[in-house]
């Protein structure tokens, strides 16, 4: 990995192209992180930025992270993360990544937590066909046959049923960036993100080529 960034899902909106076509993109607000820490093959055993990202009340801050930040002579932040890359050298603690790391027609991949949705039925969780809706029927929604009768007379593991829907770790790969406004430190991506409006996305430089 050569790059990659901490941002905040604004949400979707869609641009023009220079052709007249109209686009989706998803706005994200890439950066400022601050890099707090660097890791090398020497001192830990492999290349690593320790990364800090999104405004926090300082009382909100535990003592363990109070420390960090004071060492790398940051004010504190909301998140931490770290960045595996082949090169560290070009890094030093309390420089900035800001959005402009990316350019328009890179590729990326967006990693995030996905929305939640409680507990759900086999039709919302899973897409399952619903049952006869004649009013004998008695069985609309709910998931069918759990399998054959004495033999083996259990239920299969990974028989899809309701249960727990969302706030699930996804990356979507192969997202193309449409524009950058490295003022306001925002990237336009082409199509959607996961997670809900305001919540952490990792992007980094995409692991596959089109």
């Amino acid at each position: 990995m050569k790059k990659a960034i901490l941002a905040k899902k604004i949400g979707m909106t869609q641009i023009f192209l220079e052709d007249g076509k109209v686009l989706p993109v998803t706005v994200v607000e890439a950066g400022p992180c601050v890099v707090i820490q660097k890791k090398t093959v020497e001192t830990d055993g492999y290349n690593a930025i320790k990364v800090a990202f999104g405004e926090i009340r300082e009382k909100l801050v535990n003592k363990a992270r109070k420390g960090e930040f004071a060492k790398a002579n940051v004010s504190a932040k909301r998140y931490l993360r770290e960045f595996r890359f082949d090169d560290v050298s070009s890094y030093n603690v309390g420089d900035e990544i800001k959005a402009d790391v990316f350019a328009a027609g890179d590729t990326v991949d967006a990693s995030g937590i996905t929305k939640g949705h409680g507990f759900a039925g086999v039709i919302k969780r899973h897409g399952a066909h619903r049952g006869p809706m004649a009013h004998g029927s008695m069985y609309h929604r709910r998931p069918g046959s759990m399998g054959a009768h004495s033999d083996p007379g259990r239920v299969f593991k990974g028989k899809k049923l309701p249960g727990h829907m969302g706030v699930e770790n996804v990356t979507i790969i192969n997202l193309d960036v449409v524009k950058v406004d490295a003022d306001k430190n925002l990237l336009f991506i082409k199509g959607s993100v996961p997670g809900p409006k305001g919540s952490l996305l990792y992007i980094r430089d995409s692991v596959k080529n089109k």
